[in-house]
C-alpha cells in the first residue's frame, strides 16, 4: 500500500501503458515520494472529502509520460504529482482545491482547465521541504496548453 487508501495497483494503473505494454513500476525513491505524497495531500483531502477521491494519474514512468505527451520535467515522473477528481459527488473539485491551497503545504498546485466555477480536475505535487506552495491555472490557447499564475 502507497497509503492507508491508495494501493499500489491504484498508483500506476494507467490504460495507455497497459495498452503499450510500457513498465509503469516506480524504483524505491519515486514509490517513497509517492508515500510522503500520499500521507500529506491525498489523505487530508480524502478525510476531508469524507469519502474516495478518483486518482486520475499517480506515478508514470519516463516511458509512459512522453506516450501521453506530458512535459518532459513532469514531477509525476519521481512520484511527487497527483491529479484527482471527485467524481464521487462529494464535493467539487474546486472545493477540494480551496480546502488544499488554505490547509495543505504543496509545491505546485493547477486548477486544470474547466472553467471559472470547477476545474475538470486539479494536479497537485509534493517535494517536501522545498515546496513552493504555487498556484496555477491551465487554459488552452491555439490549440496548446498554457499555464497562468493564480
Amino acid at each position: 500500500m502507497i497509503s492507508e487508501h491508495i494501493s499500489e495497483k491504484e498508483s500506476v494503473y494507467s490504460r495507455t501503458a497497459l495498452r503499450l505494454n510500457i513498465d509503469n513500476t516506480p524504483t524505491e525513491e519515486h514509490r517513497d515520494n509517492m508515500c510522503l505524497l500520499a500521507e500529506n495531500i491525498f489523505e487530508p483531502l480524502r478525510s476531508y472529502a469524507g469519502g474516495p477521491i478518483k486518482i486520475n494519474s499517480f506515478y508514470r514512468s519516463p516511458e509512459l509520460n512522453k506516450a501521453i505527451g506530458g512535459s518532459t520535467k513532469s514531477q509525476h515522473c519521481n512520484g511527487q504529482a497527483i491529479d484527482i477528481d471527485d467524481t464521487f459527488n462529494r464535493m467539487t473539485n474546486a472545493e477540494m482545491y480551496h480546502f488544499a491551497k488554505e490547509h495543505l503545504d504543496f509545491d505546485q498546485m493547477i486548477w486544470e482547465f474547466g472553467d471559472n466555477e470547477n476545474p475538470n480536475w486539479i494536479h497537485i505535487s509534493y517535494v517536501g521541504e522545498r515546496n513552493r506552495n504555487r498556484c496555477l491555472k491551465a487554459y488552452r490557447e491555439n490549440g496548446k496548453s498554457k499555464y497562468k499564475v493564480i
